[in-house]
Order: C-alpha cells, then structure tokens, then sequence
C-alpha cells in the first residue's frame, strides 16, 4: 500500500508546476522537498498515519486540480486594487523582490556596503 501512495505523491510532483521566478519560495519545489523526506526509501517506506497521508494528497490533489477556482468562480480576475494575477506573479518574483529591497535601503547603507566590501587587492600582503 506504501508503494501506491508513493506512486501518487510522485505523480503529483511531475504534474505539479514549478514557478522559476521563485527559486527558494515555490510550493512545487517545497512538495517535492517533503515528499522526498517522507518517502526516503521509496516504495519500501512505511507509512505511520496511513489517514493523514492519504488525506494530505487529496488536499494537495484538489489545489493542484484546480478544484476550488472552479467551484468558487470569480466575478472579476482582479483584486479591489485593480492589479491582475499577471502582474502580481511579476512584483513577487525573486529578483523583483530584491530589486525593492535594493531600493529601500538608505543612501548611508549603500555607501557603507560599497566602501566596506574588500577589493582583491586588500587580501594581498606584500
């Protein structure tokens, strides 16, 4: 029985999209993760809580299906301010989120980096 339920949290993992953009914060890569803990030996893993596990796919299952977008349709592909999903997906990237962190930092912390970080030439002793 672990064999199956190995089976279909693999299959889950292949279906399931992995976000480039979030390298470091995307679930398909953090379900990927935890499957490989859980299952550390593969088929031959034995399941302690056969219930919760087969509960855990289905959760899983129903989100990666797409199962509440569908019964809970939305009126709009907007949120109250206006921004659609695209665009979202766009400011949450990683690199944009470094970008705005870069930009927030005062003008006394980015000098202090730039003149703090040691040239080659510092680490040469003659």
């Amino acid at each position: 029985m672990a064999a199956l339920r190995y089976r279909r949290f693999l299959k889950l993992c292949e279906e399931w999209p992995v976000d480039e953009t979030k390298r470091g914060r995307d679930l398909g890569a953090i379900i990927r993760q935890r499957v490989a803990q859980a299952f550390r030996e593969g088929e031959n893993t034995q399941v302690t809580n056969p219930e919760a596990c087969d509960q855990m796919y289905e959760s899983l299952s129903r989100i990666n299906s797409n199962y509440y977008r569908e019964k809970y349709p939305r009126i709009q592909d907007t949120s109250f301010t206006e921004v659609t999903a695209e665009e979202y997906q766009m400011v949450l990237a990683t690199d944009s989120l470094k970008q705005m962190e870069e930009m927030k930092k005062g003008m006394w912390t980015r000098l202090r980096e730039k003149f703090n970080a040691k040239s080659p030439q510092d680490g040469v002793k003659d």
